[in-house]
C-alpha cells in the first residue's frame, strides 16, 4: 500500500485527510461510528473566547449539489473545549487543529494564547466580521489579514498557525501572500462562499439570516482553482478543501498543490466519508504505481 503520511510545519499526519471545522464537532459523534484514529486530523468546531448560541433557525438550506449554512459559530467556548473535549481528542491519536474566531484583533490574540502549546495547530477563521471595521470580515482585505495573522502569531510561541482564507475576495493569491507575510505557518482554503436560497411560495430567503455559507460538491472546481493559485503564490504549505466527496477529489486538490485536505460537507451525506476517502486515495495511488502521496503534490501540468 502507498505511504499516506504527510508532514506540515513539523506536525506529522498519518494520512492527509482532516475533518473540516464545523462538520465534525469535536470528534465524539464520529468516534461512535468508527475509530477516529483512522483519519489524519480534526479541525474542531470554530471556537470563541466565550460560549455562543449562534444564529436563529432555520440556518441550513439545500441547493443543487451544495448546502448553505448560517450556524453563526455556535460553540461552548474555549475553556469548555480545553477542559472537556481536548483530553478526549488527545487520546485518539489524531492531529488536533483548534479552529478559532473572534470579533476583534484582541479576541484572536487572547484565544491563541490560551491554546498555545496544548494543541498541535491553530486555524484562524477570518471570515468573521470585525466589529471595529463596520462588520467587514477580517479575511476580505489583505491589510486586515496581515493584522489578524500578526497578532495571532505573536501569541503562539509553541503551536503552528494556519490561516483559513475566505474565497469571497478579489485575489486569493494576494490574500494568501498577506497571511504568509503576517507570519502564517500554513494556509487553508477555501472557506464557504456567500449564497442565498429563496422559498418561492413565501418569496423570502429560506435561511433566517438571509444568506449563508455555500459548501459541497458544487464548489469543488472553484476551490481547486483557488488552491492552485494560492499554492503558487506562497512558500508555506497549503491545506485544500471545498467539495471533496471522494478519494479522487482529494487527489485532485493535492495535484493542485495542497499538502493535505479537509473534508467537510461530505460528512453530512455520509458519516463514514473520511475513512472511505482514505481508502480510496490509497487505492488510486496503488493503481497508478505511486509509492507515496507526497509524490503527487503540485504535479498538475497546465495546458
Amino acid at each position: 500500500m502507498a505511504n499516506l503520511e504527510v508532514e506540515i510545519c513539523g506536525v506529522k499526519f498519518k494520512n492527509p485527510v482532516i475533518g473540516a471545522s464545523g462538520t465534525v464537532g469535536f470528534g465524539r459523534e464520529f468516534n461512535e461510528l468508527y475509530d477516529l484514529s483512522l483519519v489524519g486530523g480534526i479541525s474542531t468546531k470554530g471556537m470563541t473566547l466565550e460560549s455562543r448560541l449562534g444564529n436563529p433557525v432555520p440556518r441550513i438550506a439545500e441547493g443543487t449539489s451544495v448546502i448553505l449554512n448560517a450556524v453563526g459559530l455556535q460553540n461552548p467556548g474555549v475553556e469548555h473545549f480545553i477542559k472537556c473535549d481536548l483530553p478526549f481528542l488527545k487520546e485518539k491519536g489524531v492531529v488536533i487543529i483548534a479552529n478559532v474566531a473572534g470579533k476583534t484583533l484582541e479576541d484572536y490574540g487572547a484565544i491563541c494564547a490560551k491554546l498555545d502549546g496544548i494543541v498541535d495547530m491553530v486555524e484562524l477563521n477570518i471570515s468573521c466580521p470585525n466589529v471595529r471595521a463596520g462588520g467587514m470580515a477580517f479575511g476580505i482585505r489583505p491589510h486586515s489579514i496581515l493584522e489578524v495573522t500578526q497578532i495571532s502569531k505573536q501569541n503562539l510561541k509553541k503551536t503552528s498557525l494556519i490561516v483559513k482564507l475566505s474565497p469571497n475576495v478579489e485575489s486569493i493569491s494576494v490574500n494568501a501572500k498577506s497571511a504568509e507575510d503576517g507570519g502564517a505557518d500554513c494556509i487553508s482554503l477555501v472557506n464557504t462562499f456567500t449564497g442565498m436560497v429563496i422559498d418561492l411560495e413565501k418569496r423570502k430567503p429560506v435561511i433566517a439570516n438571509n444568506t449563508g455559507g455555500v459548501s459541497g460538491a458544487g464548489i469543488k472546481p472553484i476551490a481547486v482553482r483557488m488552491v492552485y493559485e494560492a499554492s503558487n503564490a506562497v512558500k508555506v504549505p497549503v491545506i485544500g478543501m471545498g467539495g471533496i466527496m471522494t478519494g479522487e477529489d482529494a487527489i485532485e486538490f493535492m495535484m493542485a498543490g495542497a499538502k493535505a485536505v479537509q473534508v467537510g460537507t461530505a460528512n453530512f451525506a455520509d458519516p463514514y466519508a473520511m475513512p472511505r476517502i482514505v481508502k480510496e486515495m490509497n487505492s488510486w495511488l496503488d493503481s497508478h504505481g505511486e509509492k507515496s502521496v507526497k509524490d503527487i503534490i503540485g504535479t498538475v501540468a497546465l495546458n
